[in-house]
């Protein structure tokens, strides 16, 4: 009989969003096991690299590409049920609170929202997480 732990592996569904990191650090964007999806740190990165200085604009692109990993195993935006945003600058709190509000709706996740001295890239001011329940 499998333990416990293979079966959790059997189960275990990856999701790549391309990142370069992902590879090198060894993780992967996402990952559902049953009815749980977790979304790693997704940071505000356009298919060419670059990063747009605003701070809205890059949580909502931190959404996008959450949306997308989240769609790719299977869930939905009103499935998210946790959500951990990281900014840099506590002056920013309010345009990423925008673009967090228009992305899950009225899912409105247990949220939490950190002050970081910094993420790995200056260019980013938000990082954010996300976990679903699918149905």
């Amino acid at each position: 009989m499998p333990t416990y732990d293979q079966r959790v592996a059997d189960q275990r569904q990856r999701i790549s969003s391309g990142s370069p990191f992902e590879p090198e650090f060894g993780f992967s964007r996402a990952v559902r096991v049953g009815s749980r999806v977790v979304v790693s740190g997704t940071a505000p990165i356009w298919p060419d690299g670059s990063c747009d200085p605003d701070p809205e604009r890059q949580a909502r692109r931190c959404m996008e590409i959450i949306i997308t990993a989240l769609e790719e195993a299977g869930a939905r935006a009103e499935q998210v049920t946790r959500t951990r945003m990281y900014i840099t600058d506590p002056a920013d709190a309010q345009a990423v609170g925008r673009a967090h509000a228009q992305a899950f709706g009225d899912a409105r996740p247990a949220a939490t929202m950190v002050v970081v001295a910094g993420l790995l890239d200056p260019r980013w001011k938000v990082e954010i997480e996300a976990e679903a329940i699918v149905d």
